[in-house]
């Protein structure tokens, strides 16, 4: 059977947790202005997280409940997880009925939440992210932002792609980003294809589902 692991390919898994919660707990609600540059936006707003966190002793102690709050109030809004899902899942997303789009969305999120809210307590004093200028015309409607996680021995490579959107105070939604050049999206790709292959789409939400009601008993 497939597993669903948020781990990529040579990285260990605090590191790994660490980098997807970064790179997309860097979207807080209400702070930034539609017409912002996306660079500009995720520079400050970045800023913000880490001094969030720094400041708030629960949250560095890794308090699930206020970890979770965290995570609900600054992520959500701000990705696409439906794209996100679809991309993942492939061709066998426009052969899915709405109902199981549906499920495969809720059980994807659910999965990506898990891992980023037991990345939050990892974050140290020391980290900083810093955003690269954007090299494409602002008025497209995707971009991709690359930035770079220091703090570590070595500063570390996030890519992530957003798409523009009225749907949120930012103007701006994540749907994917990457990490030491390997696509989020990309990456479940292959495994899902997999278990879609062997039981298909029903077989691969009750992996999901399964994956997590295993992580909820941690």
């Amino acid at each position: 059977m497939m597993r669903c692991h948020l781990i990529l390919p040579s990285m260990t898994t605090a590191l790994a947790r660490l980098m997807c919660c970064l790179t997309l707990a860097l979207a807080g609600p209400g702070l930034a202005l539609a017409q912002e540059a996306p660079d500009a936006f995720m520079q400050r707003l970045s800023s913000d997280v880490l001094d969030t966190i720094r400041k708030d002793p629960a949250l560095k102690a890794g308090d699930l409940q206020k970890i979770a709050a965290l995570v609900d109030n600054r992520l959500v809004e701000h990705i696409n997880f439906k794209r996100m899902t679809a991309s993942a899942v492939g061709p066998a997303w426009r052969q899915a009925t709405p109902e199981q789009q549906k499920r495969l969305t809720e059980e994807f999120k659910t999965l990506l939440m898990r891992s980023y809210s037991g990345a939050l307590s990892q974050i140290k004093d020391n980290y900083t992210i810093v955003v690269k200028p954007l090299r494409t015309p602002a008025t497209d409607n995707e971009v991709v932002i690359r930035s770079e996680l220091r703090g570590g021995n070595e500063p570390i490579n996030i890519d992530y792609r957003l798409e523009k959107t009225p749907d949120t105070a930012s103007g701006w939604r994540i749907y994917n980003f990457n990490l030491l050049g390997v696509w989020l999206v990309d990456n479940y790709r292959s495994q899902f294809a997999q278990e879609i292959n062997s039981k298909g789409v029903d077989g691969l939400i009750a992996t999901l589902a399964e994956r997590n009601k295993a992580n909820n008993r941690k």
